[in-house]
């Protein structure tokens, strides 16, 4: 009889972690390689933010908290969605959790039966389903075409709503597409939803910040109606280049969140007091950060482009493609002729989206990233 559980063999490592290691790896070797896997920002944690971690390291805020959170975090939260979303809510219905993952997973075990199925759109963050599996509930995969913006539609979600199906994901911003639901896309599925009052939704807004092309960010417990079955996660990681402190957050129904203390309570317990406090300087501090990093132009005129709500963190990409004066990240300007220009241009039509925002990245760094990003190009497209 093996000693590993019957439950464990219904899922499989992390593909993101899989190939974020291996990344790892080949660069330790000297490889110079792209990283496509974890959703990492590589730009630095705020200042602000670590001296906030300093200050409470010092204070001697190092003891145990409470489970799913301290009340200045979940007051900042609070004062979150209230600023940003126009939602109010109240303590007892805030968690926080090491990173959004833990809260998606606490929720899922929280509230999953055996069957109990889980909508999920597809292309979908790889740990949806086996999050899903672990718990004893039924993955529902939804295809969504490119046709249709890699998002789910109204009639597919009426198809796909059976007597099981308990909860609904919606992750908008969308990893792995960066596709975004507009307000109107929304209250399309909410007109199904209301009539299926049994079907909770997951939204995993993660992504708000992660957003470009003027796309203006809407939550679907934004809905009256629906607000009281929706959870809404978030966190810290992306907005705030924050993945290595871990701290995530929801807010939702009292007996849900009840529910996912109790699960927390059994498990990790508390997350970190020092990344808590760096949480709350991270959402109740200046926010100029955040718009810094947003101001962002365009690549060019691509309307159906799969990657209009890629992030690209380049203030000169529009530059890049009409061959001009470009601002790089380190602050100095490089002048790219029409002939690299038009070679350049080529290069972010040919490749795949992820891709194309890697090559963007690399081209904006510096003039020493810029010239070796360009040879390679031009060697590529010879």
């Amino acid at each position: 009889m093996s000693i590993i559980s019957n439950s464990l063999k219904r899922i499989k490592p992390s593909p993101t972690i899989a190939v974020t290691q291996k990344a790892r790896e080949l660069r330790a070797a000297g490889k110079d390689v792209i990283g496509l896997g974890a959703g990492e920002p590589d730009f630095d944690t705020p200042d602000n933010i670590k001296n906030a971690a300093i200050k409470a390291i010092r204070k001697g805020d190092t003891k145990y908290t409470a489970v799913d959170g301290t009340p200045a975090l979940k007051k900042a939260v609070i004062k979150k969605f209230k600023r940003e979303n126009k939602l109010n809510y109240s303590t007892d219905q805030i968690t926080v959790g090491t990173g959004g993952k833990q809260v998606l997973y606490n929720a899922f075990m929280a509230t999953l039966n055996k069957g109990d199925e889980v909508i999920i759109p597809a292309p979908f963050w790889v740990s949806y389903p086996d999050m899903v599996l672990l718990a004893g509930g039924k993955p529902k995969i939804i295809k969504c075409t490119e046709q249709e913006g890699f998002k789910l539609t109204a009639k597919k979600l009426k198809k796909a709503i059976s007597k099981k199906t308990k909860w609904l994901i919606l992750n908008s911003p969308s990893n792995p597409t960066g596709a975004g639901y507009t307000k109107k896309e929304i209250q399309d599925l909410a007109k199904v939803l209301v009539r299926n009052k049994k079907v909770y939704i997951l939204s995993d807004d993660i992504y708000e910040h992660v957003r470009y092309d003027n796309f203006n960010f809407f939550t679907i417990a934004q809905l009256s109606k629906l607000k009281d079955r929706t959870l809404t996660m978030n966190g810290v990681s992306k907005s705030y280049a924050m993945t290595g402190w871990r701290i995530g957050y929801a807010a939702g129904p009292k007996d849900i969140i009840k529910a996912i203390g109790k699960i927390q309570s059994q498990s990790t317990s508390n997350p970190s007091s020092i990344s808590q406090a760096a949480a709350v300087e991270a959402l109740n501090g200046n926010q100029d950060f955040i718009q810094q990093r947003d101001r962002v132009k365009k690549l060019g005129p691509r309307a159906n482009d799969p990657d209009q709500n890629l992030q690209v963190q380049l203030k000169g990409a529009e530059d890049l493609r009409t061959g001009s004066n470009v601002k790089l990240d380190d602050g100095k300007t490089i002048k790219v002729p029409q002939k690299n220009a038009k070679i350049i241009n080529m290069a972010l039509d040919k490749v795949k989206p992820q891709m194309r925002v890697q090559l963007i990245k690399l081209l904006g760094k510096n003039k020493q990233s810029f010239m070796k990003t360009l040879g390679a190009i031009k060697r590529s497209m010879t």
